[in-house]
Protein backbone atom coordinates (compact mmCIF):
# COMPACT_ATOMS: atom_id res chain seq x y z
CA UNK A 1 0.00 0.00 0.00
CA UNK A 2 1.55 3.49 -0.88
CA UNK A 3 2.17 5.99 1.70
CA UNK A 4 -0.47 8.33 -0.29
CA UNK A 5 -3.24 5.49 -0.09
CA UNK A 6 -2.36 5.12 3.60
CA UNK A 7 -2.81 8.50 4.60
CA UNK A 8 -6.06 8.80 2.57
CA UNK A 9 -7.49 5.97 4.36
CA UNK A 10 -6.30 7.74 7.90
CA UNK A 11 -7.89 10.96 6.42
CA UNK A 12 -11.40 9.15 5.90
CA UNK A 13 -11.20 7.16 8.98
CA UNK A 14 -10.98 10.24 10.77
CA UNK A 15 -13.55 12.38 9.07
CA UNK A 16 -15.54 9.30 9.65
CA UNK A 17 -15.12 9.25 13.57
CA UNK A 18 -15.48 13.34 14.20
CA UNK A 19 -18.89 13.08 11.69
CA UNK A 20 -20.23 9.99 14.37
CA UNK A 21 -18.92 12.27 16.77
CA UNK A 22 -20.47 15.57 15.56
CA UNK A 23 -24.05 13.83 15.21
CA UNK A 24 -24.28 12.30 18.79
CA UNK A 25 -23.46 16.36 19.96
CA UNK A 26 -26.05 17.27 17.95
CA UNK A 27 -28.70 14.81 18.92
CA UNK A 28 -28.08 15.42 22.51
CA UNK A 29 -28.33 19.09 22.27
CA UNK A 30 -31.48 18.96 19.98
CA UNK A 31 -33.30 16.11 22.00
CA UNK A 32 -33.13 18.74 24.63
CA UNK A 33 -34.25 21.52 22.99
CA UNK A 34 -37.01 19.52 21.25
CA UNK A 35 -40.88 20.28 22.49
CA UNK A 36 -42.92 17.07 21.30
CA UNK A 37 -41.81 13.60 21.04
CA UNK A 38 -42.06 13.06 17.72
CA UNK A 39 -39.56 15.88 17.13
CA UNK A 40 -37.36 14.16 19.60
CA UNK A 41 -37.57 10.87 17.97
CA UNK A 42 -36.84 11.81 15.30
CA UNK A 43 -33.62 13.42 16.06
CA UNK A 44 -32.55 10.74 18.24
CA UNK A 45 -33.48 7.98 15.62
CA UNK A 46 -31.51 10.00 12.91
CA UNK A 47 -28.72 9.18 15.50
CA UNK A 48 -28.59 6.33 16.08
CA UNK A 49 -29.88 5.17 12.51
CA UNK A 50 -26.76 7.33 11.39
CA UNK A 51 -24.42 4.80 14.12
CA UNK A 52 -26.07 2.15 12.81
CA UNK A 53 -25.55 2.81 9.10
CA UNK A 54 -22.19 3.42 9.57
CA UNK A 55 -21.27 0.65 11.53
CA UNK A 56 -22.70 -1.70 8.71
CA UNK A 57 -22.02 0.06 5.60
CA UNK A 58 -19.03 1.95 6.34
CA UNK A 59 -19.18 4.74 4.66
CA UNK A 60 -21.16 8.18 4.02
CA UNK A 61 -23.98 6.88 1.93
CA UNK A 62 -24.71 4.35 4.50
CA UNK A 63 -24.50 6.86 7.28
CA UNK A 64 -27.07 9.29 5.49
CA UNK A 65 -29.51 5.98 4.88
CA UNK A 66 -29.17 4.95 8.80
CA UNK A 67 -29.93 8.59 9.47
CA UNK A 68 -32.93 8.75 7.14
CA UNK A 69 -34.54 5.42 7.87
CA UNK A 70 -33.87 5.78 11.77
CA UNK A 71 -34.55 9.59 11.82
CA UNK A 72 -38.51 8.47 9.97
CA UNK A 73 -39.07 5.43 12.69
CA UNK A 74 -37.88 7.67 15.70
CA UNK A 75 -40.35 10.23 14.58
CA UNK A 76 -43.18 8.02 14.10
CA UNK A 77 -42.74 6.42 17.92
CA UNK A 78 -42.45 9.54 19.45
CA UNK A 79 -45.55 10.90 17.66
CA UNK A 80 -47.50 7.88 18.69
CA UNK A 81 -45.86 8.61 21.96
CA UNK A 82 -47.49 12.16 22.00
CA UNK A 83 -50.82 11.18 20.91
CA UNK A 84 -51.00 8.32 23.75
CA UNK A 85 -49.84 11.24 26.54
CA UNK A 86 -52.71 13.32 24.92
CA UNK A 87 -54.98 10.99 25.22
CA UNK A 88 -54.15 10.10 28.95
CA UNK A 89 -54.26 14.14 29.76
CA UNK A 90 -57.57 14.33 28.34
CA UNK A 91 -59.26 11.26 29.88
CA UNK A 92 -57.54 12.54 33.62
CA UNK A 93 -58.81 16.36 32.60
CA UNK A 94 -62.11 16.94 31.19
CA UNK A 95 -65.92 15.26 31.97
CA UNK A 96 -66.45 12.69 29.74
CA UNK A 97 -68.02 13.35 26.22
CA UNK A 98 -70.37 11.38 23.92
CA UNK A 99 -70.90 11.79 20.38
CA UNK A 100 -74.11 13.20 18.72
CA UNK A 101 -75.65 9.61 18.44
CA UNK A 102 -75.26 9.08 22.33
CA UNK A 103 -77.44 12.14 22.96
CA UNK A 104 -80.29 10.87 21.24
CA UNK A 105 -83.34 13.34 20.08
CA UNK A 106 -82.21 15.18 23.23
CA UNK A 107 -79.11 16.15 21.77
CA UNK A 108 -78.87 19.99 21.15
CA UNK A 109 -81.98 20.42 22.93
CA UNK A 110 -83.06 22.71 26.01
CA UNK A 111 -86.76 22.20 28.49
CA UNK A 112 -88.14 24.03 31.28
CA UNK A 113 -89.39 21.98 33.90
CA UNK A 114 -93.21 22.24 34.56
CA UNK A 115 -94.01 19.88 36.82
CA UNK A 116 -92.25 17.49 39.36
CA UNK A 117 -93.63 14.84 41.50
CA UNK A 118 -92.85 14.60 44.66
CA UNK A 119 -91.71 18.49 44.27
CA UNK A 120 -89.67 17.96 47.59
CA UNK A 121 -86.95 15.67 45.30
CA UNK A 122 -84.61 18.76 45.11
CA UNK A 123 -85.08 21.94 47.35
CA UNK A 124 -87.34 25.58 46.73
CA UNK A 125 -86.43 26.58 43.17
CA UNK A 126 -88.29 29.47 41.57
CA UNK A 127 -87.54 28.04 37.96
CA UNK A 128 -85.50 25.10 36.29
CA UNK A 129 -83.75 24.78 32.44
CA UNK A 130 -82.00 21.97 31.09
CA UNK A 131 -80.07 22.07 28.16
CA UNK A 132 -78.93 19.06 26.55
CA UNK A 133 -75.88 19.64 24.56
CA UNK A 134 -74.64 17.90 21.54
CA UNK A 135 -71.35 16.83 23.50
CA UNK A 136 -72.83 15.11 26.09
CA UNK A 137 -73.31 17.71 29.04
CA UNK A 138 -76.06 18.65 30.96
CA UNK A 139 -76.56 22.00 32.32
CA UNK A 140 -79.42 22.33 34.58
CA UNK A 141 -79.75 26.09 35.91
CA UNK A 142 -81.67 26.91 38.77
CA UNK A 143 -83.63 30.05 40.16
CA UNK A 144 -83.56 30.04 43.89
CA UNK A 145 -86.82 31.86 45.47
CA UNK A 146 -83.90 34.76 46.96
CA UNK A 147 -83.14 35.64 42.99
CA UNK A 148 -79.28 33.64 43.31
CA UNK A 149 -78.88 31.18 40.05
CA UNK A 150 -77.37 28.14 40.17
CA UNK A 151 -75.78 26.38 36.93
CA UNK A 152 -75.32 21.98 37.78
CA UNK A 153 -73.08 20.16 34.86
CA UNK A 154 -73.59 16.65 34.64
CA UNK A 155 -72.83 14.18 31.75
CA UNK A 156 -75.69 12.62 30.06
CA UNK A 157 -76.08 9.86 27.38
CA UNK A 158 -79.04 8.15 25.72
CA UNK A 159 -79.43 4.22 25.39
CA UNK A 160 -83.11 3.87 23.42
CA UNK A 161 -85.75 4.99 25.46
CA UNK A 162 -83.42 5.41 28.82
CA UNK A 163 -81.77 8.90 29.98
CA UNK A 164 -78.43 8.32 31.51
CA UNK A 165 -76.93 11.09 33.91
CA UNK A 166 -74.66 11.01 35.88
CA UNK A 167 -71.81 12.80 38.16
CA UNK A 168 -69.19 11.21 40.23
CA UNK A 169 -70.98 9.59 42.91
CA UNK A 170 -74.51 8.96 41.20
CA UNK A 171 -76.02 7.86 38.49
CA UNK A 172 -79.91 8.32 37.17
CA UNK A 173 -81.24 6.22 35.26
CA UNK A 174 -84.95 7.37 33.91
CA UNK A 175 -87.44 6.30 30.90
CA UNK A 176 -88.19 9.54 28.82
CA UNK A 177 -90.49 10.52 26.06
CA UNK A 178 -90.47 13.28 24.03
CA UNK A 179 -94.09 14.09 22.27
CA UNK A 180 -94.20 17.15 19.98
CA UNK A 181 -93.15 20.11 22.75
CA UNK A 182 -92.99 18.25 25.56
CA UNK A 183 -90.69 15.85 27.27
CA UNK A 184 -91.79 13.49 30.49
CA UNK A 185 -89.73 12.11 32.55
CA UNK A 186 -90.40 8.56 34.82
CA UNK A 187 -86.97 7.75 37.12
CA UNK A 188 -87.26 5.45 40.44
CA UNK A 189 -87.76 8.42 42.57
CA UNK A 190 -89.50 11.37 40.51
CA UNK A 191 -91.35 12.37 37.37
CA UNK A 192 -90.99 15.22 35.78
CA UNK A 193 -92.52 17.08 32.55
CA UNK A 194 -90.73 19.73 30.65
CA UNK A 195 -91.65 21.82 27.99
CA UNK A 196 -89.18 22.87 24.87
CA UNK A 197 -87.84 25.95 24.76
CA UNK A 198 -85.84 25.24 21.55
Amino acid sequence: MSATSVKRHWVSRVIKRNAMASVIVAVSVWTAGCETGGQTGALAGGGIGALVGQAAGGDTEATLIGAGIGAGIGYLIGNEEDKKQAREMSARSAPPTYAHSDTGSLGGTSWKLVSLVPRDVVPEFVSKTVEFRVDGRALTTTTKPDGDVEVYDESYRVVNDTLIVNKPGYIINARYQVSGNQLVVNAEDFSAVLERLR
